[in-house]
């Protein structure tokens, strides 16, 4: 028999993947669970067991643990994240910054965490980012060609500046981007935007992204921003500290 046990707190992603690893590898084996993916786990806790020929038991137990621990990373990454600004109503959201084959697994460790998902793809909302902009020739030429386009997913306009924000009054946008934006210019463009939704009874979701850290995110989590994405949370987790031990048979007895 094989205990898997957690060798550091956090929170917990990925065991039903562990768990259909050791099916494939072997589907006589039979596996436990004694917690679940989203669950808040404390050092030393045995999260599940797997029994069976010790062969498919080491045979599956790098590939399992190594999905356990880089989504539980995840995860409990996302978790901290949340933690400092619960109450704020601000929601962390992940990125497309996910490793290639992973997408799926690693945006459903972040709720898992309990952040959400930004986007999961380019199909499922329009962004028009810097490179956009610089490709067609400036701000106006990109609200102008989407005019044209009537999009009927999400628009996102992605700002460098305050002097910006015009562009996006009266615009086809569903969602600001303020990128690399300080907190004190934050503060600014909220001002501007609820102005605006005042005078004109529209209102446009505020994002706020680039270099957001542990440390620093209680600051951008202000009164009027709605989402706060963070491309760490899947392309830079520390992986969450998991272990396989095995038992001799005599000793279950």
């Amino acid at each position: 028999r094989g205990l898997i046990r957690v060798k550091r707190s956090g929170v917990l992603s990925g065991l039903r993947v562990a768990q259909e690893v050791f099916r494939q590898a072997d589907d006589g084996l039979a596996f436990a669970p004694r917690a679940a993916d989203g669950d808040a786990v404390e050092e030393g806790l045995v999260v599940a067991a797997v029994s069976g020929s010790v062969r498919s038991i080491l045979l599956a137990e790098r590939l399992a643990l190594n999905f356990l621990q880089h989504l539980s990373g995840i995860a409990t990454q996302t978790a901290a994240f949340v933690a400092r600004i619960r109450g704020t109503g601000v929601q962390i959201l992940d990125t497309r910054k996910t490793t290639p084959g992973m997408r799926l697994l690693e945006k459903c460790a972040v709720r898992h965490g309990g952040g959400a998902n930004h986007r999961m793809g380019l199909f499922d909302a329009v962004m028009i980012k810097d490179n956009h902009i610089v490709a067609v020739g400036g701000i106006a030429r990109a609200l102008e060609i989407l005019s044209h386009a009537r999009p009927d997913v999400q628009v996102v306009l992605e700002l460098r500046s305050l002097s910006e924000i015009g562009h996006a009054v009266g615009s086809p946008v569903d969602r600001l981007l303020l990128d690399n934006f300080t907190p004190e210019e934050i503060t600014r463009a909220v001002g501007i935007l609820r102005q605006s939704e005042r005078e004109t009874g529209r209102r446009i979701e505020i994002e706020v992204s680039g270099g957001v850290t542990l440390e620093t995110v209680a600051a951008y989590a202000q009164p009027g921003v709605d989402f706060i994405s963070i491309g760490s949370l899947t392309h830079s987790a520390r992986a969450l500290d998991i272990s396989l031990d095995l038992e001799r048979e005599a000793h279950l007895r």
